[in-house]
């Protein structure tokens, strides 16, 4: 090992003060670059955890979302379904209201011209035995050819007109 030693320049106390070098870096490399890298190292694992579940808490956020949201929408479409029913139901009623008012407006009109006609019937009759009357008293004058005076022909047409009646 001496002619090592030799061959190679090897000194013992220098290999000592080497190696106690070496120790105090390795010291001073272990407290203040090591720990602080492994801190560093340690601390942004811990946040990528975090990262991780905060993700997986978003999805089964955003899944319970969607799941609300297709609950919604199809609640909202019963919803509709149902306004649409009762809008329907509405109308018909209405539709029926309005066809039964009017049935009954076109009855009253019916009515009303049924009494006009009668109205009108009767005002004509009348009319006509007046006019009846009168041709009776004329022809009656004439057969009578004797002018008969006004209170003599106004007693005749009331004979005449309760005959006729």
């Amino acid at each position: 090992m001496e002619e090592l030693i030799k061959t190679f320049h090897i000194d013992a106390k220098l290999i000592i003060a080497q190696l106690i070098n070496f120790i105090i870096v390795l010291g001073v490399l272990y407290k203040f670059a090591y720990k602080p890298v492994l801190q560093m190292l340690n601390d942004r694992s811990d946040k990528i955890d975090k990262s991780l579940s905060d993700a997986k808490k978003i999805e089964e956020k955003l899944a319970q979302a969607e799941a609300d949201y297709k609950e919604v929408v199809a609640k909202a479409r019963k919803e509709a379904t149902e306004i649409i029913e009762k809008s329907n139901a509405i109308n018909e009623e209405k539709k029926a209201e309005m066809l039964a008012k009017a049935k009954e407006d076109i009855g009253q009109i019916i009515n009303k011209e049924k009494e006009k006609m009668q109205a009108d019937k009767a005002q004509t009759l009348k009319e006509i035995r007046s006019e009846m009357a009168e041709l009776v008293a004329l022809s009656l004058e004439k057969l009578i050819e004797k002018k008969m005076t006004d209170k003599e022909d106004k007693e005749l047409i009331k004979k005449i007109v309760k005959e006729v009646k």
